[in-house]
This record gives C-alpha cells, sequence and structure tokens, in this order.
C-alpha cells in the first residue's frame, strides 16, 4: 500500500524570533517515519532529531522545508517544500501583539516615474500563516498576470500609467498596501514635468550600524543581517545608505 500525505505543510512569512509549528500528516500500512530536512542557498541538509510529524520552529533566516515519510517496507514519499519567510526588520508594533496570522503589510510599494519602453516594478511584501497570496490593481481593475509579490513589466507603455495597489490575503482575512501612482511616458515629458525618480542622485542619505558586541550585555542575534536587509528596503525607497558594523 502506497504512503498517502494527508496533510502537507504549509508556507508562512514570520517576524524574526517568532515560533511556530510545520505539520507533515501521512498514512500508510504499518508505523510511519518522519524525517525533517531543511534547504538554505541551494545547500539542503537533514535536521537532526527532527523525526515527528511536528516541526518547531523559531525563525531566524528564510528556509526551505520538506518532511521524508518512509514505512517498514522501503517505501518513502517526500512532501511539498514549503518556505519560511522570515522578515528582519519589521516596524514597531507589529505584527499586532495578539497576532493570529492574518496578512500584515511590511513593505508598501513606492511612486515611479517611468520612460515608456523601459521597465516598471513594484514591490511590495507581507508576513502571514499561512503565506499570504498576493493580487496587483491598476486604477481599480484586476491585473490577471500579477500575482507575486513583485510586479514586473518588461516594457512599460504609457497606459501602463496610473494608481497600483496590491492585496495579500490568506484564510485569516486580507489587508492592501497603500495606493501608489505610477508616471509612464517619453524621457523629455518626465525631465519637464516630473519630480526626479525615487532612485535619482543626491538626495537621502541612510547611515546604518549595527552592533553586534557589547562589554555589558549579551551579543545581538542578527544584527548583520538587519543591516543587509534595512539597506535593501532603504535602497528601495531612494536612500543612498551607508552601512557599517561594531
Amino acid at each position: 500500500t502506497a504512503i498517502v500525505i494527508t496533510e502537507q505543510p504549509v508556507s508562512v512569512a514570520v517576524p524574526v524570533g517568532y515560533s511556530f509549528t510545520l505539520r507533515c500528516r501521512a498514512e500508510g500500512r504499518g508505523p510511519l517515519q518522519y524525517q525533517w530536512f531543511c534547504q538554505h542557498q541551494s545547500l539542503s541538509q537533514q535536521i537532526p532529531d527532527a523525526t515527528k510529524q511536528d516541526l518547531p520552529i523559531t525563525a531566524h533566516q528564510t528556509q526551505l522545508y520538506t518532511c521524508r515519510i518512509n514505512d517498514l517496507y522501503r517505501n518513502a514519499v517526500f512532501s511539498d517544500w514549503v518556505k519560511v519567510e522570515v522578515h528582519q526588520c519589521v516596524a514597531r508594533g507589529l505584527p499586532p501583539q495578539l497576532w493570529r496570522g492574518e496578512p500584515v503589510i511590511v513593505l508598501n510599494p513606492t511612486e515611479q516615474w517611468v520612460e515608456v519602453g523601459k521597465p516598471l516594478q513594484l514591490q511590495c511584501a507581507a508576513m502571514g500563516v499561512p503565506a499570504p497570496r498576493y493580487q496587483w490593481y491598476r486604477n481599480g481593475n484586476l491585473l490577471e498576470h500579477q500575482k507575486k509579490k513583485k510586479l514586473w513589466i518588461t516594457h512599460a507603455k504609457v497606459s501602463d500609467s496610473g494608481t497600483y495597489l496590491c492585496c495579500a490575503s490568506n484564510s485569516h482575512g486580507e489587508h492592501w498596501t497603500n495606493a501608489v501612482d505610477v508616471h509612464i511616458g517619453p524621457a523629455s515629458v518626465l525631465r519637464k514635468g516630473s519630480p526626479p525618480p525615487p532612485l535619482a542622485e543626491g538626495g537621502k542619505v541612510a547611515l546604518l550600524v549595527g552592533n553586534n558586541c557589547y562589554q555589558h550585555h549579551p551579543n545581538l542575534m542578527a544584527p548583520i543581517t538587519d543591516v543587509f536587509e534595512l539597506s535593501r528596503l532603504l535602497e528601495h525607497l531612494g536612500f543612498h545608505v551607508v552601512s557599517l558594523l561594531d
């Protein structure tokens, strides 16, 4: 009799340090054995002592997970690979104190000025248990093929101009990003009539200092990762970022 997985683990998007459990259930002939594996940066490895149906996790970095189930007759199957996405920089007060896994927006898209024919990219991110699904809208109209955190249009047209926003949803509810305007036109028009794009030279500078070693305090867990993640966010918002450690 084949092994049948009756409950697959599910992907999640959570703040750093959040504790939760991945679950896997299967049915088959005789007793079944479970073994969890994780993958980070293309390196897969068996998780020591992770031999139960439930895998408790305290999230520290984004990783993929799968569970192998085998019986005493040399039959074995693997569960779906699921992603535990960890958000290192979360605004104070997020997630809410009594968070039950509903979507919480942690990155909103920003206004864009794009030359005709150039690529258009908008980005958002949300936490949620299970991981949220995404759906982008322009001027209130659903964009059928834009269902990821990043909206990508390879060659922008004037007709792509408008007001964009994204809905993040899961089984607990939905949450909407801020609405942002996207301006698309000839380079000459953009130069004359629009403010400089977010990534233009000059303007905003951010200095990030990540301290790991303290004389009278335990070392922090992930300042290097925090600075890296926050740098990416600030650069996306148009800042020139200078990062220092210790």
